[in-house]
């Protein structure tokens, strides 16, 4: 035993000190937010539980009529609206995730981060434990279910900023749409495991489907307690570089540099942005002010985009596992089992996109590629999804790489990037607070999503992917002005480069 160990310790020790502690702080950030989503997954699987098919189910209670199909359900989403009441649960947890999300990047800011993350996560495992506890307490109150929701969502805020943050703390901007692609798959991974842990319970007894996650998440914010490290400057680490060195020409009046989002804009600070000064070594920075956040050149497009991106991934996120269900005529189980596929495939589309992105140095014309892209295979998948199992899992996907790339890259490397914007002089602290803003924005989305699906589905789902395809466009749409600034950027750096090769065989054939 020990032999085996001893070269394992020798390879870990020729890793750089930095190394080391950089790989730590992936891992453990990418378990806090993977547990994150793992707890807020599981409403989407018992949803299909708590309204079913009962004429279906055999073995019906002796004192059952015939002619009752609600004896399965749990009140009070047996009666026909159960649909609305549903989509109640995702709205009021949703909007409050949206609310709080503004507020939460700022507060981030000027607390510890390691504090204000563990307490959100053991604040998340209490509130899903206690949305569990209501099937042990019999409690058929929708005020209940409501409230809990309400509550989960605003601590739920407590999570994103300030993984984002110690991230953008650790890492500089070299590589960071694939670093960050790789690192942001923990959202799928955790809506997978989120669905496999509560689809193991969800027919037999759904509370544990609610109540083992909160207890992981909750024991994961005691880890973080004792392990985050916030600054590299804590345990003597070098900082990554907060700006990387310009190419060496200027393109009219945009400036190529080595990373996407910079490249798009002036290298010229903004006059009203909060200035730090240079800090003195030991000293963390001052905070910045929402409205300076706002100034950053290309956090409103940004935010906008991923507000429908994000409308468009979370009503997946919430009724995909109940459209499977009522569509192909699987049951809870197997509905969210099959959902997980599209998870899977937003782990790749996220990877594709921030390497696409690096490779390219144009975000918002990787983001916009992937919306046009998207459009006509949402109308595809509503058309011949549901035709057959093989076609089914190959269009699922399809459309989860290509709904959560642009959706993985904006929140995580673009937010980033424009949280380390030259403008703010290396101020690192606006992280929190512009990854906030932007995810914030996203989240109004992702509360607008699901609410909208809950009521044009009692319509018909095609009416939902209408609305899913319309949002999609409009993502793409509010990009335009940064895609043309990028497309202008390449186009003259292709005719420089061409000119520059011409000019370079005229010399020499001359």
């Amino acid at each position: 035993m020990t032999s085996s160990v001893a070269p394992a310790i020798r390879l870990l020790r020729s890793v750089p000190r930095d190394a080391r502690y950089r790989g730590f702080i992936f891992v453990l950030t990418f378990l806090i937010y993977t547990s994150y989503h793992l707890s807020r997954k599981p409403i989407s699987i018992v949803k299909s539980q708590l309204h079913q098919n009962c004429s279906a189910l055999p073995n019906p209670p002796a004192n059952i009529s015939e002619n009752d199909t609600t004896w399965c359900d749990w009140a009070p989403f047996e009666k026909s609206n159960y649909k609305e009441l549903l989509g109640s649960l995702d709205t009021s947890f949703l909007v409050a995730y949206a609310i709080g999300m503004f507020f939460s990047g700022m507060i981030g800011e000027r607390l510890p981060l390691r504090y204000y993350l563990s307490g959100g996560m053991v604040l998340c495992g209490i509130f899903s434990s206690l949305l569990g506890l209501g099937y042990y307490w019999n409690i058929h109150a929708l005020w209940y279910f409501i409230l809990f929701q309400i509550l989960s969502g605003l601590v739920q805020t407590t999570g994103w900023p300030t993984v984002v943050a110690c991230m953008g703390n650790w890492f500089g901007k070299g590589k960071r749409g694939f670093i960050m692609g790789i690192w942001n798959s923990h959202t799928a991974l955790g809506n997978i495991l989120g669905s496999l842990i509560a689809g193991a319970f969800v027919s037999t007894s759904w509370g544990l489907s609610f109540i083992v996650p909160g207890i992981i998440i909750g024991a994961m914010g005691v880890i973080c307690f004792f392990f985050l490290i916030e600054y590299p400057e804590d345990v003597g680490c070098t900082p990554p570089e907060s700006s990387e060195e310009s190419s060496t020409d200027d393109v009219g009046d945009i400036q190529v540099t080595s990373t996407s989002t910079e490249a798009i804009f002036k290298n010229e600070p903004l006059d009203n942005v909060d200035d730090p000064e240079n800090h003195p070594i030991g000293e963390h920075p001052q905070a910045i002010s929402f409205l300076g956040a706002l100034r950053i050149p290309g956090v409103v497009e940004f935010s906008l985009c991923l507000l429908f991106a994000k409308l468009v991934s979370y009503t997946f996120l919430y009724w995909l596992p109940l459209y499977i269900a009522n569509v192909a005529d699987f049951d809870p189980e197997k509905a969210g089992d099959m959902s997980t596929l599209f998870d899977a495939g937003g782990i790749v589309g996220g990877i594709l996109a921030g390497a696409i992105s690096d490779l390219t140095g144009a975000s918002a014309m990787t983001c916009a590629i992937i919306l046009v892209l998207t459009a006509p295979m949402l109308f595809i998948y509503n058309e011949f999804g549901k035709t057959d199992v093989t076609v089914t899992i190959v269009m699922l996907l399809i459309c989860g790489m290509l709904v959560n790339g642009p959706y993985s890259l904006i929140s995580t490397a673009v937010s980033a990037d424009l949280g380390t914007h030259k403008s703010l002089h290396g101020n690192a602290k606006a992280l929190s607070t512009v990854t906030a803003i932007i995810d914030g924005s996203g989240s109004i989305g992702a509360a607008l999503g699901p609410t909208l699906a809950s009521v044009l589905s009692t319509r018909s789902w095609n009416s939902v992917f209408y609305m899913l395809i319309v949002s999609d466009l409009l993502a793409c749409l509010v990009l335009s002005r940064l895609v043309y600034k990028e497309g202008k950027r390449i186009c003259r750096c292709c005719w420089k480069s061409t000119s520059d090769s011409m000019t370079l065989k005229h010399n020499i054939s001359g």
